[in-house]
């Protein structure tokens, strides 16, 4: 994994927007209709080679396929893994509960959108789990790295992302193991298949972990603290057992509280979480502050082993305000600051922009003019830090 040796890096978080006609055969599958695979394999193949370029242009070194042949960051399991069927609606956010005028108004919102939900008639686990053919995988990798062979430039490091265990686990409700320990095992053995194909592919991983900081206000809202950092310490030992043959430098790991413009004033601090996450078998950590709810957080990072990178979320993801630079450069550097080594810092976004196809909240155009944000602030950071341009 590169490090902002001489100048700060740019990455993201994965998922970027989707272009409509994708989505809308996102949606049409989501809704059980019939969707033409080849049309659905062309408009992703389509999507792919746009978004590649677009990367390259707003200055990101570390980028990835947008997550556009997949629905959504999670979901998309169901088509690769046996065992999923049925459907049932996630609980929601403390958050929504807490102040109902803003549920309503969150409600209004996706009523009136066209966009595949990772919230309701979510797919349950209703059979044994175990993942169907290596090829599906081992194709997305194939066509990420012909898009980027076709550019002629590519990214100074690629990656791409997969989810954690736990995120399954906690949304994909168990109907037939006869334990959380059992279905964890499952999907690790399970995961452990796209994490490899991934690495031997040689691209980053990023495992998508929301569950180790969201399931808090979430599966684990009325119950103790130490339930969840329990919950959290079984899905870092099955992210550990799934990553036996991946190199520990070749694996990021981004955590969150949910993608949403929400109080979030139910989250958990990330103080009682990176004693968990520390234990994880990563290079790096990949971790919000740009929210207004966790920017001050900054400062925990000096908790974080000398081993291990950091990408600090320094650009919003959920409302289309485009930072200015010298924001994103002045929080940068309060991240290297807190690690105590600026070669240690990745600036990246607190998540991805369409986590789930048409759920996105920022306009396409304005998602590029932040990313052109992101890499102008730490081309200045960078001239603060290294005293380059």
């Amino acid at each position: 994994m590169l490090h902002s040796r001489d100048r700060i890096l740019t990455t993201h978080a994965g998922s970027l927007p989707r272009p409509a006609p994708l989505t809308h055969l996102y949606v049409q599958r989501a809704r059980g209709e019939t969707v033409d695979p080849s049309a659905l394999e062309a408009a992703g193949q389509a999507a792919l080679r746009w978004v590649v370029p677009k990367q390259i242009q707003a200055g990101i070194d570390i980028g990835n396929n947008g997550e556009q042949q997949r629905e959504a960051f999670f979901l998309y399991v169901q088509h690769r893994m046996s065992g999923f069927g049925g459907s049932w609606n996630r609980p929601a956010f403390a958050d929504m509960a807490r102040y109902p005028g803003y549920r309503a108004m969150m409600q209004a919102q996706a009523d009136a959108s066209e966009h595949v939900s990772n919230r309701d008639g979510v797919p349950k686990a209703v059979g044994e789990v175990r993942y169907l053919d290596r090829a599906l995988i081992e194709t997305e990798c194939r066509d990420f790295r012909a898009a980027l062979d076709e550019t002629g430039a590519g990214f100074a490091e690629p990656f791409l992302t997969a989810p954690s265990p736990g995120i399954i686990a906690a949304a994909m409700l168990n109907e037939h193991y006869d334990s959380e320990e059992a279905y964890l095992a499952a999907l690790g053995a399970a995961l452990r298949v796209e994490y490899e194909a991934i690495s031997n592919s040689g691209f980053l991983l990023q495992i998508d972990a929301p569950d180790l900081a969201m399931e808090r206000h979430i599966t684990y809202q009325d119950r103790p603290l130490g339930d969840f950092l329990g919950f959290s310490e079984r899905v870092i030992d099955t992210i550990n057992n799934a990553l036996v043959n991946v190199p520990r430098e070749r694996v990021r790991l981004h955590v969150c509280w949910g993608n949403y413009e929400g109080p979030h004033d139910c989250d958990v601090p990330l103080d009682d979480i990176l004693p968990v996450l520390k234990h994880a078998r990563v290079g790096a950590l990949v971790l919000p502050f740009a929210n207004p709810r966790h920017a001050h957080e900054v400062r925990a990072l000096k908790q974080v082993p000398e081993d291990q990178l950091v990408v600090a979320g320094v650009i919003d993801t959920v409302t289309n305000y485009v930072e200015h630079p010298e924001v994103v450069a002045d929080r940068i550097e309060l991240a290297a600051k807190a690690l105590g080594d600026p070669s240690r810092v990745m600036a990246g976004t607190d998540c991805g922009f369409d986590t789930s196809a048409g759920r996105g909240k920022v306009a396409e155009d304005v998602v590029w003019a932040k990313l052109r944000a992101l890499s102008d602030g730490a081309r200045i950071a960078s001239g603060r830090l290294f005293g380059t341009k």
